[in-house]
């Protein structure tokens, strides 16, 4: 299995609890949005306890800073869009099949409104499915701080990212409205909601006096395309770094010495035979 992190660090100096998350869990591709962490600093400290080192690939995103333990070029840019956060990279591991790996951080809802994420979700989309077109295959993760719920419309709309919540539903592969077809994402995440499952009831929390109001939201997501979803074989908001705790005692993020996001681990099986 190949384990993957991604983590809104909220722009806060988190390097200690970065490594920690890394050795803890082996993780092999780090993946951290809002990081002001020295990068240089960060890989001599993720690379301070010996094990397989990592490197920086190259790319132009600098809402996204990806990490991976993998040799040589394994991450090829592939598409970059500066303006939605959006950087596509194909994983490139010897001895197993190629997959499209998108990672993004949209604009903060401070900034946008829910008509925003709706039309760039349809702007997201499109780039994912030309670059599978180019790349002649749709093994694709798409994960980040989309800034939207699983059931936003820019997530669930089928000219957005047509991400739907059963496996059952994206066997289909694609979805057909008024005579158009429109590729399906597998989302895990609908099953992370509320008291009911194990560990965090979302990976974001917001309190606010407003007559309407979620509190926990599921902003940060990993979906699969549907011929990746059966080798998606855990999916975890983590609560701890391996050491401490990323929650205080009444269950809420620790904004004191963490995040006001919780970190997203996951981890496929790409053997080849699972393609």
């Amino acid at each position: 299995m190949v384990t993957f992190l991604f983590w809104n660090l909220d722009k806060r100096p988190l390097s200690d609890r970065v490594v920690r998350l890394a050795r803890t869990h082996e993780v092999d591709v780090l993946i951290l949005a809002e990081c002001a962490i020295d990068l240089p600093e960060l890989l001599k400290a993720l690379n301070g306890s010996g094990g397989k080192p990592y490197s920086l690939p190259a790319g132009a995103s600098e809402k996204i800073q990806i990490m991976t333990r993998f040799p040589g070029p394994s991450l090829v840019e592939e598409f970059e869009d500066p303006i939605r956060g959006l950087t596509l990279r194909e994983l490139r591991i010897e001895g197993l099949s190629y997959i499209l790996l998108a990672a993004i951080h949209l604009p903060s809802r401070i900034n946008w409104n829910e008509k925003d994420y709706t039309l760039a979700s349809t702007t997201i989309a499109q780039s994912i499915t030309r670059t599978e077109d180019a790349l002649g295959h749709r093994r694709t993760i798409l994960v980040g701080d989309l800034n939207m719920n699983p059931f936003d419309p820019g997530v669930v709309g089928a000219q957005g990212l047509n991400a739907v919540m059963t496996r059952q539903l994206a066997r289909r592969a694609e979805r057909l409205v008024r005579d158009k077809s429109y590729r399906i994402f597998y989302n895990p995440m609908w099953g992370f909601f509320g008291d009911r499952t194990e560990g965090p009831a979302g990976s974001y929390y917001y309190r606010a006096a407003t007559p309407s109001n979620h509190f926990w939201n599921i902003y940060d997501q990993v979906l699969v395309r549907p011929g990746l979803m059966d080798a998606l074989e855990e999916v975890r908001i983590l609560d701890s770094d391996g050491t401490d705790a990323l929650l205080t005692r009444n269950g809420l993020p620790r904004r004191s010495s963490g995040s006001d996001h919780l970190p997203l681990l996951f981890r496929p099986n790409l053997r080849p035979e699972t393609m």
